[in-house]
């Protein structure tokens, strides 16, 4: 459900930037949710061209045993079949984590315009906090990028993940340890 203000001016109702890109996010957390519950890690991405999500994405890097099956070139490969083209021209990608070289690399490749992302990635970040990928000069393509946008939700979701998962593993390690001394 659309949680914003619309205006009408002209005929054509108005939406400011940030409350689209906030919408659009939403739904990235979302899909995020969906690589949980199959115990991915949970990063979700959309993919939007003239206010119509094109494509949808989230992390199947486990479920799938591929390394490149991250939730940006998911949503990547799914676009380029619904445009019918490699080329993603006019397009926005929202993902709720910082992409990494690899996507960031895609997305320049892709030819995406505009990156909106939630959380920034200060291991392996490539849209400006480890390596700026998607503004790099010597590319020839470089990306607009909005980045903060439901920073706080994006990395809660992520926390509270591997809080999650540390606290599993510890469970684990602890019931081993246990049935070892039973024996």
């Amino acid at each position: 459900m659309l949680l914003f203000l619309l205006t009408m001016l002209y005929g054509e109702m108005i939406v400011s930037q940030q409350e689209l890109d906030i919408h659009y996010m939403q739904m990235a957390l979302a899909l995020a949710e969906q690589a949980e519950q199959h115990g991915e890690v949970p990063v979700g991405a959309v993919l939007v061209q003239k206010d119509k999500v094109v494509a949808r994405g989230f992390n199947l890097n486990i479920l799938n045993h591929d390394a490149s099956a991250h939730a940006e070139m998911e949503c990547i490969r799914a676009a380029g079949k619904v445009l019918d083209n490699y080329r993603l021209l006019d397009t926005t990608l929202y993902v709720t984590l910082e992409p990494c070289a690899m996507c960031a690399g895609a997305m320049v490749h892709a030819r995406i315009s505009r990156l909106v992302f939630g959380a920034a990635d200060l291991k392996t970040g490539a849209a400006g906090s480890v390596l700026n990928l998607v503004n790099n000069e010597a590319f020839n393509h470089q990306l607009s990028v909005t980045s903060g946008v439901l920073a706080q939700e994006c990395s809660e979701q992520l926390s509270a993940f591997f809080r999650r998962r540390r606290k599993e593993k510890k469970a684990l390690k602890m019931a081993e340890k246990q049935k070892g001394l039973n024996e």
